[in-house]
């Protein structure tokens, strides 16, 4: 409201300013003393429009209006705040110009009634003619704040694209009161003369054509039909958009529009929709097909990924779906949200922590789950560097502990989210992961071999950063912009790769779907981002100017903390599947009796908070786990010099 106000303001001071009024005041009082003559010379016979007795009355009209307005300062009421008092000015104004101009006409040309009644017809359309100004510039300045109001409420929208999305949304949002179409937007091509549903087709082939074709029209939003065609411009129109200010915008789906609901529909442009890529095809009839009507536990089930697993798992047919976790108000939360969206859904949100066998064993033996989704694990790199024995009980013998369930209570299926930071890791949260997937591969090579006993098929997807997951970075650099910065990045030059959760989850269902069994599936992550330019396209996005409105701040590498990630999916560290997005990790075999006494020995180690043993059987178990910007870093240099006395023996 002050941004309108302040507008309003602007147009005052360049349409009706002072000086502006004082000469309107003038003109209208000069029109009163003509408008007189010419009404008198109308309806009695003598002869008023002579050269001289007219260039004297309206000349003494000019000059007596001219000094009565500047004198009682007329030219600055308005009438919206005008009082008695300002009337009174108005008609002071009128009476004393008349008085004088009847004087001076008598003097010149002598007086008689016919005089007078020229004084008091002007005088009464002077006054006239002053009120009528200031209700015409009332009524003026309301058009203006009203279109101003409507025009803040009502985007100007350009469509990008004229396939038949696009086409459409004129008809679906014709009757929309916060958007209004005001054409098409292309690139290329001869747009002259061009009109689709009645509107014109503009093209915009560059950053300055884009600038002009705003500024011509007064657009506000660009308007996309589909998630790909925004990303697919991404580095162009949408970057021209967020340089020039101009929103940009996703239309409802038409699912969306059942209900009617358009305006609130519509939506900007999020950081997470610019780092999406082509939708992933997956084999849905057969997703669905191998869990329908099944009991299926999901284990840190109110967490980003264990949430989002339940919302498709219940989208399945499943039979009964068992929600575990120890956080009670995400899972209240998740609760309330599923009873709303899935009230047909048989589900039971059970609080428990994987760390404590008898709730789980409780959670198994009362549920009887087919397939287990282990989504439970602490995932915070500086913080498990900080907690390491926590990071081995939930992330080890936590996972340790649901699959021996699995195997107990002849589960089908378990799936294990791990993460890439397993891959070669740096920290202890990585290297918690890659002792949970040694134990369960092991446990499966063993049940293979007949060297243990169970029909548990175990699964163990590894992927990536996943956007807008508790506590990840951009979550964190959104509550930043909103308290005005600065945003702190660790390195300019540190790169993550990213996936939405949604599209991990798919990838999850459908590796479950394809496995044989006792796998390690990877994920295609895409292209690597730099966070440094995250972090100012989100400020951009906002409507800032980064290292202006908003500060970037460099804090450094945290504690186990890894400039770049390691690459999940390539030809020498993995076998390919028939989903492109999907391979099979190559890693060694280790051998179950060895990795279940490790595991035992891990937790002993861990509950009696013996950090520096601990971490030396970590680090002997994954040979290839070396910390970085750790305190750690002391224990590998404990191994080479362990290693080159061995040696020179």
């Amino acid at each position: 409201m002050d941004n309108l106000f302040s507008k309003l303001n602007r147009y005052v001071n360049r349409y009706l300013s002072t000086k502006i009024v004082f000469l309107l005041d003038m003109v209208m009082a000069v029109c009163a003393s003509s408008a007189i003559l010419f009404l008198i010379n109308l309806f009695v016979d003598v002869e008023l429009l002579r050269l001289r007795p007219v260039i004297v009355w309206i000349a003494g009209s000019a000059f007596f209006s001219f000094f009565f307005i500047w004198a009682f300062r007329t030219y600055r009421i308005i009438i919206r705040h005008m009082t008695l008092r300002d009337l009174g000015r108005f008609m002071l104004v009128a009476l004393c110009k008349s008085v004088l101009l009847v004087a001076l006409y008598g003097i010149v040309f002598g007086f008689g009634t016919l005089v007078f009644v020229m004084g008091v017809g002007d005088f009464l359309l002077t006054t006239l003619a002053f009120l009528l100004l200031r209700v015409v510039m009332l009524v003026v300045y309301d058009m203006v704040k009203n279109r101003m109001e409507y025009r803040k409420k009502c985007m100007n929208v350009l469509i990008f694209g004229v396939g038949d999305k696009s086409v459409a949304l004129v008809g679906r949002l014709q009757t929309s009161t916060h958007y209004k179409i005001v054409g098409f937007l292309q690139h290329g091509g001869d747009t002259h003369n061009y009109m689709i549903s009645e509107k014109p087709v503009y093209k915009a082939d560059s950053e300055a054509e884009f600038s002009d074709m705003v500024d011509a029209h007064d657009i506000d939003a660009i308007l996309f039909a589909t998630k790909n065609d925004a990303y697919a411009e991404k580095e162009t129109l949408i970057q021209y958009a967020i340089d020039k200010g101009v929103k940009v915008l996703f239309a409802p789906t038409i699912d969306e529009m059942v209900d009617g609901k358009v305006s609130h529909q519509v939506r900007n442009i999020d950081i997470e929709d610019l780092l999406m890529r082509d939708e992933i095809k997956i084999s849905m009839d057969e997703i669905v097909q191998n869990f329908r009507g099944k009991t299926i536990m999901v284990t840190g089930a109110a967490g980003s990924i264990g949430s989002e697993l339940c919302r498709q798992l219940a989208t399945f047919g499943v039979k009964e779906l068992v929600l575990f976790d120890n956080a009670e108000t995400p899972m209240h939360n998740l609760r309330l949200e599923l009873e709303e969206k899935f009230p047909e859904l048989s589900f039971v949100p059970v609080i428990g922590d994987v760390r404590l066998l008898p709730r789980l064993d409780y959670a198994f033996r009362k549920w009887r789950p087919q397939v287990v989704f282990h989504a439970a694990a602490y995932k915070h790199v500086p913080l498990m560097e900080e907690n390491p024995c926590e990071a081995v009980l939930v992330n080890v013998a936590g996972s340790r502990n649901v699959a021996d369930k699995c195997i107990e209570y002849e589960v089908e299926k378990m799936v294990m989210i791990s993460t890439d930071k397993a891959v070669n890791p740096t920290n202890m949260m990585g290297c918690t992961k890659r002792l949970a997937e040694i134990y369960v591969q092991s446990l499966g090579l063993a049940m293979e071999q007949g060297l243990k006993s169970g029909k548990t098929k175990f699964v163990t997807t590894r992927f990536g950063n996943v956007l807008g997951s508790n506590g990840s970075v951009i979550p964190r650099f959104r509550d930043q912009i909103a308290k005005g910065g600065p945003l702190t990045v660790t390195h300019p030059d540190i790169t993550r790769f990213f996936m939405t959760i949604p599209e991990a989850c798919r990838l999850v269902m459908e590796a479950a779907t394809m496995s044989t069994g006792n796998q390690i599936f990877v994920f295609d992550m895409g292209e690597s981002v730099k966070i440094d330019d995250l972090a100012r396209r989100m400020i951009k996005l906002a409507g800032f100017t980064p290292d202006k409105d908003i500060k970037i701040e460099y804090s450094g590498l945290r504690p186990g903390e890894k400039l770049y990630e390691e690459v999940l999916s390539n030809n020498e560290n993995t076998i390919p599947t028939d989903h492109s997005r999907i391979r099979i990790a190559k890693v060694r075999s280790h051998d179950y009796a060895d990795a279940a006494v490790t595991v035992d020995q891990l937790e002993h180690l861990s509950r009696e908070v013996n950090i520096p043993d601990m971490v030396r059987l970590m680090k002997k178990t994954v040979p290839e786990f070396i910390s970085k910007n750790s305190r750690f870093e002391i224990y590998d240099k404990e191994k080479e010099t362990s290693a080159a006395g061995v040696t020179a023996s």
